[in-house]
């Protein structure tokens, strides 16, 4: 028999950060009680303020480190985001991102392993590379470029970190979901890592230029955290899910040109927007993903998942946080 709400225990990795805050307060608003192993590194404690303290049990250390403390049976489900990610940590900071994603996993897996608890594991759009079958559907095949560019090191890592996942679910039975992410943004997103739409919002407020990157052609599908969310605690409570790799996100593709446009718009900015080249934005060349939409019928077959907030307020939502001064670094998400 499934545990009420109130009986429920659950552990998330990376939960100071922007996905991870918002899927602890809504697991706590139900009555859960949370355990959140968090470095701090990305994550902010104060992306948990509106979280009841009563049933949250907050841990900051490297997950690696904290996980031979901790006793895996006293967890209903497991919920791993930690991760280091953004274009500009992977350019700047590649071995802790490679070291990060993978050896972290792998540790998670096992502490999960002990107790067969069932599993999450976060992943990205990003592991399709540069593959230019659009939409990507979850069984396509990944284009990743040259290990000589530092841009793949993360699509890689990640890629390895759903291998990993589905391999102890093959060989130990250990119940594991991949939820691939699609460009999640919303509140508590900043764009210190060089995430697209926080960075244009701020901009736009301060009356600076949208600094677009590249030719501005590129697409992206982008979801609202508080949609996503909403979908992952099902992801684990469907059986059909369990071993299986789920694209999660919206299927309307915008360009980051458009985009930088659209901000503009809804927040009545005078800003310019000026296009840039990587190599002045990053310091150095980098590849890109041309396209990136997602093949969202299997997640819709399965959960009826439509997103409801537009993208437009989501764009209202980042400028209102920003204006109040509330917003805060937040690890996952996309670039």
């Amino acid at each position: 028999m499934a545990r009420s709400d109130h009986s429920r225990h659950i552990l998330v990795t990376g939960g100071a950060g922007f996905i991870g805050s918002h899927l602890v307060e809504q697991f706590v608003s139900a009555g859960s009680h949370v355990t959140v192993v968090d470095d701090l590194s990305t994550g902010r404690m104060c992306n948990l303020d509106a979280v009841e303290p009563a049933n949250l049990s907050f841990i900051e250390g490297e997950l690696s480190a904290v996980l031979p403390d901790l006793d895996a049976e006293q967890f209903n489900e497991i919920y791993h985001l930690a991760a280091a990610v953004g274009v500009r940590l992977v350019v700047d900071q590649p071995v802790r991102v490679i070291e990060t994603n993978v050896l972290e996993t792998l540790a998670l897996l096992r502490f999960a392993s002990a107790a067969n608890v069932p599993t999450l594991l976060a992943s990205t759009s990003e592991v399709y590379g540069k593959s230019d079958r659009v939409p990507f559907g979850e069984n396509d095949d990944l284009v990743l470029g040259p290990t000589t560019e530092p841009r793949w090191a993360y699509a890689c890592s990640k890629a390895i970190d759903e291998f990993l996942g589905l391999a102890w679910h093959r060989d130990t039975d250990l119940p594991v979901v991949i939820a691939r992410f699609f460009n999640t943004v919303g509140p508590r997103q900043v764009g210190i890592w060089g995430m697209v739409l926080p960075r244009f919002v701020e901009a736009a407020l301060a009356g600076e230029p949208l600094k677009v990157y590249g030719t501005g052609e590129q697409t992206r599908c982008f979801c609202d955290v508080r949609d996503v969310v909403g979908l992952l605690p099902r992801l684990l409570q469907e059986p059909v899910a369990i071993g299986s790799v789920l694209n999660i996100g919206r299927d309307v593709s915008i360009s980051i040109g458009e985009l930088a446009q659209l901000v503009v718009d809804v927040l009545g900015s005078k800003s310019s927007i000026e296009q840039i080249s990587y190599e002045k934005a990053y310091g150095r060349p980098i590849e890109d993903m041309v396209h990136r939409r997602p093949d969202v019928s299997r997640i819709q077959s399965l959960f009826d998942f439509n997103p409801a907030i537009s993208l437009e307020q989501t764009i209202a939502d980042l400028a209102s946080e920003r204006q109040s001064g509330s917003s805060t670094q937040g690890g996952e998400g996309a670039a």
